[in-house]
């Protein structure tokens, strides 16, 4: 392919290479036939791209010498065993830094948000830079589907160094020697101090939620993700370090994707589980496969999408057989039963419920994953009273929930106010008013120390149905303390 040397002369632009190899590999499809199968093949690995003709067409005339990262990562799932250069580009490595100057030395001016992404390059400080020659006249709407995933990745970072400086916003340091080690500018690939930090991210996060819920970690997750695929940028010392840091880096994607999912932000929850079902994917992690699918169908039934919810479960399921924990498998069975609930299919969903509660009664094995620390008795009552509220059986819902709120370790805060919550809302449109208001007093109380825009919209939906109520014995006063709670932005 070209040569990695690059003019600082913005006069003398290099003429692209028609990329051959990509033409041969489209064989007699049409850049349209093309562009479908590579959307796809996206979709059987979560991620998000809007590929259409105009884009094979500009990869066939070498205007892309290397994709972004999304891309990437459908072609090599398109064309396994094949490399970048394998597929006609160039390696990333001769084109990072592409475009990342309009004058020697000044980067460019951002025209638009970060947020809204709406032209493929923006420079090289961009998450996913597809080195492109991009007229940025030009209008590529078919990329604003991938901005969500492209800018969750900052895959820019370059060196461990930078992940170093900036896994501390949880107090998320390097513990003894590890920082001055990372922080030196020696260090150019990342080691075990990097993946132990990083390990050590996920837990702080998963704990920091469990006690007082997401809204308030949100945005503080942020950096430390972004450190996580600086990491992977920066590449490590030895093949079980990196696998160490593909693992860490999904993990953390996932709990980050959680607390936006908990917060109520569904579109970036949706992208931070696509990132690392992609991550999974590309590092052969069943795993962490199994544990973005989990994610991915919760967030769907949520969302309102219960036959994707359906869908992913049973895709994680797939991906968890191998495994060996029936824990997980039970928690996946139920995320199915969830979906069949949201479709109104009662026989599904039972046969779900039954599957997960069969293997729930195989205890805990060595094979579960830690992720799971979350899911015991009062889980399981959790999940199912969510099937029955979603089925419309008011009474055997807040039965359930009654047994999880009381059943939850009290380390948990957020799930015993989610659980009361659910509690709350089924006695309130199962005809008990005043239970409904002593639960959702409950919740008020918890919220002090939980923030949850998942917990407060449940209470809001809860009010609205004890307003005809408001005589009933407690539900005034739950009414006012509900109607006088600071609202999240």
């Amino acid at each position: 392919m070209a040569s990695s040397t690059v003019t600082s002369s913005s006069t003398s632009p290099r003429p692209p290479r028609p990329n051959l190899v990509f033409r041969r590999l489209r064989g007699q499809r049409s850049p349209g036939e093309f562009a479908a199968a590579v959307r796809r093949a996206a979709r059987d690995i979560g991620e998000q791209v809007s590929c259409d003709a105009r884009y094979i067409g500009r990869v066939e005339a070498g205007e892309i010498r290397c994709p972004n990262y999304a891309y990437e990562r459908v072609f090599l799932h398109m064309f396994p065993g094949r490399t970048l250069t394998d597929l006609g580009f160039a390696p990333r490595s001769t084109v990072r830094g592409r475009g990342a100057r309009t004058t020697e030395g000044a980067l460019p001016t951002r025209t638009t948000s970060p947020m809204s992404a709406p032209h493929e390059t923006h420079g090289a400080h961009e998450p996913y830079d597809t080195y492109d020659t991009h007229d940025p006249h030009e209008n590529d709407d078919q990329n604003n589907e991938e901005s969500d995933v492209q800018r969750r990745a900052f895959m820019s970072g370059g060196t461990a160094t930078v992940a170093a400086v900036s896994l501390g916003p949880l107090g998320l340091a390097f513990s003894g020697g590890g920082v001055a080690a990372a922080a030196a500018p020696s260090v150019r690939r990342a080691g075990e101090a990097e993946a132990g930090a990083l390990e050590e991210a996920v837990r702080k996060i998963r704990l920091l939620d469990d006690r007082h819920g997401a809204d308030g970690l949100y945005r503080r997750a942020a950096a430390p993700l972004r450190s996580a695929y600086a990491l992977l940028d920066a590449g490590a010392t030895r093949r079980a370090t990196a696998e160490r840091l593909h693992t860490g880096a999904g993990e953390l994607a996932i709990s980050v994707g959680w607390l936006a999912h908990d917060s109520g932000r569904f579109e970036d929850a949706r992208s931070h589980y696509a990132e690392a079902l992609a991550t999974a994917r590309v590092a052969g992690d069943p795993a962490l496969e199994a544990h973005a699918f989990c994610n991915t169908s919760f967030l769907a039934r949520d969302a309102g999408r219960p036959r994707e919810a359906v869908r992913a479960a049973q895709a994680a399921q797939y991906a968890a057989r191998p495994l060996g924990s029936a824990r997980l498998m039970s928690l996946l069975s139920l995320r199915e039963a969830g979906g069949w609930a949201g479709l109104a299919d009662r026989t599904g969903c039972e046969q779900a419920l039954a599957r997960a509660q069969a293997l729930y009664g195989r205890g805990p094995c060595d094979a579960d994953p830690e992720w799971m620390s979350f899911y015991g008795d009062a889980e399981l009552a959790g999940l199912e009273a969510q099937c029955w509220s979603t089925l419309g059986d008011w009474p055997r819902a807040a039965h359930q929930a009654r047994r999880a709120a009381r059943l939850q370790d009290p380390h948990f805060t957020r799930n015993i106010a989610l659980y009361t919550a659910e509690l709350a809302d089924d006695l309130a449109r199962a005809g008990h008013p005043d239970e409904a208001a002593a639960a959702g007093l409950r919740v008020l109380d918890l919220l002090d120390e939980v923030q949850s825009s998942r917990v407060q919209t449940m209470l809001a939906g809860t009010a609205r149905v004890l307003l005809p109520h408001r005589r009933a014995s407690g539900v005034s006063d739950f009414l006012e303390r509900h109607g006088a709670m600071p609202r999240s932005a």
